[in-house]
């Protein structure tokens, strides 16, 4: 009984494996490293999202208010992005909604400056005109 129940154990590990490479396979060949539609943020980075298709977001913590804010967005693929950032205790500091307009080669960004004295939590929504519209986002803090 042990060694059916192993066996099938077994088959399932197996099974998941599979399942996971598959899944890690079809999220890396979204994009390649050169074609990030915004760059890796250095250390500074607080978000970093080189590439998603399709309407998304995040959520995240931890601002650090002795530190300038910065966000940045950026699409490629065709038409556009509206970006909604909301900071958990600083409502009054949100950017009013914004929209990117995406070209179909090389990436559109846009930067939007924070300022300092922000701290907690913050969450962004991405609403893409198309599902393959591609973009990108940072949040970052230079020291």
């Amino acid at each position: 009984m042990k060694q059916a129940h192993g066996r099938g154990r077994a088959a399932a590990i197996t099974a998941l494996t599979a399942a996971l490479t598959l899944t890690l396979a079809a999220g890396t060949a979204q994009a390649s490293p050169g074609d990030e539609i915004v760059g890796y943020p250095g250390p500074d980075g607080l978000i970093w999202i080189p590439e998603l298709a399709g309407s998304s977001g995040f959520v995240s913590g931890g601002l650090a208010p002795w530190l300038d804010t910065f966000i940045t967005f950026g699409c490629a693929g065709g038409g556009t992005i509206e970006v909604a950032f909301h900071l958990e205790n600083h409502p009054d500091r949100d950017p009013a909604p914004f929209t990117v307009d995406c070209p179909e080669t090389d990436p559109a960004r846009v930067t939007v400056p924070l300022g300092t004295g922000l701290r907690g939590g913050f969450q962004a929504s991405v609403t893409a005109s198309a599902p393959a519209t591609r973009w990108g986002a940072t949040v970052v803090q230079p020291e």
